[in-house]
């Protein structure tokens, strides 16, 4: 494969040349982006910020094959993406509006890798490239506008939940008393790192798979509601533990519920994939190193 690479301009020395321009675009960059891994580390609603870089591997990884199709050769394409990231990163900066401080650097590191391969690689693997807005930090404001409303109705559908399992559990906004134990919601099981990790579980199976344009959008419509879904799930034996044992128990089966429940909703999508086949729905038109 090497070879026929380097048939179609993949040589070691373009490859080198790329991996420099982006190493040089990355130490231009270098404060916002120890800024994105510091919130990553600090911040578990930003934790996702770590499996960007998995799920980019994987999807040039299942897409390997195109590069035979992808010219490395210059393109101004490149230097625009540049100059829109400095713009963008500088105002951010200026302003003191961090989400576009890092996107800025994000567009510079892509132009410049950009700059040396061309476009042909942005077309063939543009879904690898999409998924880098997940590198960004969601703004706390926006954050807790989407964080808060979900936080009620989760803590509304586990009382329910409860009810109809009989277990007496009173519900005071966001906060759930069992056996005389208050759980905050948001302490016990936050809603919005289960989403935006799970979107990304679902984004890399999406467009890991050779699947129809409207599959792709359904899995991807349908993550944030799953997830939505395995938190609630999550919060049944979460809460009655609270109320029930060790707040060390507690806490520590809430740490590894939320590992299971994402590999859960994974298997949910497979098995819907493979509940459309079976209904001779079509699903998967061509082959993915074709699409």
């Amino acid at each position: 494969m090497i070879i026929g690479l380097k048939k179609h301009g993949w040589t070691s020395r373009r490859i080198l040349v790329a991996l420099a321009v982006v190493a040089l675009a990355l130490l231009a960059t270098l404060p916002a982006w120890l800024d994105i891994f510091h919130i990553a580390h600090v911040d578990d609603e930003a934790s996702h910020v770590f499996l960007v870089p998995i799920v980019v591997a994987w999807l040039v990884w299942v897409r390997r094959g195109r590069l035979r199709y992808c010219l490395p050769r210059p393109t101004l394409l490149g230097p625009l993406f540049v100059a829109l990231g400095w713009l963008i990163s500088t105002w951010g900066y200026r302003h003191a509006i961090q989400s576009f401080w890092h996107a800025g650097a994000v567009i510079i590191v892509v132009g410049a890798l950009l700059s040396v391969v061309g476009r042909d690689l942005l077309h063939r693997f543009l879904p690898a490239f999409a998924v880098l807005i997940f590198l960004v930090p969601i703004p706390g404001m926006l954050r807790q506008k989407v964080a808060i409303p979900m936080q009620t109705a989760t803590a509304q559908a586990t009382q329910t939940l409860f009810d109809i399992l009989g277990e007496p559990v009173q519900r005071s906004g966001n906060q759930l008393s069992i056996n005389d134990t208050p759980v905050n919601i948001a302490e016990a099981c936050n809603g919005m790192r289960m989403v935006f990790t799970l979107v990304l579980v679902s984004y890399a199976f999406a467009f890991g798979e050779p699947l129809r344009g409207y599959v792709r959008f359904l899995i991807l419509v349908a993550s944030p509601l799953s997830a939505i879904a395995c938190n609630v799930i999550r919060m049944i034996p979460t809460i009655w533990l609270f109320g029930h044992s060790s707040l060390k128990v507690a806490d520590a089966f809430h740490n590894i519920a939320g590992w299971v429940m994402l590999g859960i909703a994974f298997l949910l999508l497979m098995g819907i994939i493979r509940l459309l086949r079976w209904a001779l729905i079509p699903v998967t038109p061509y082959m993915l190193a074709m699409d």
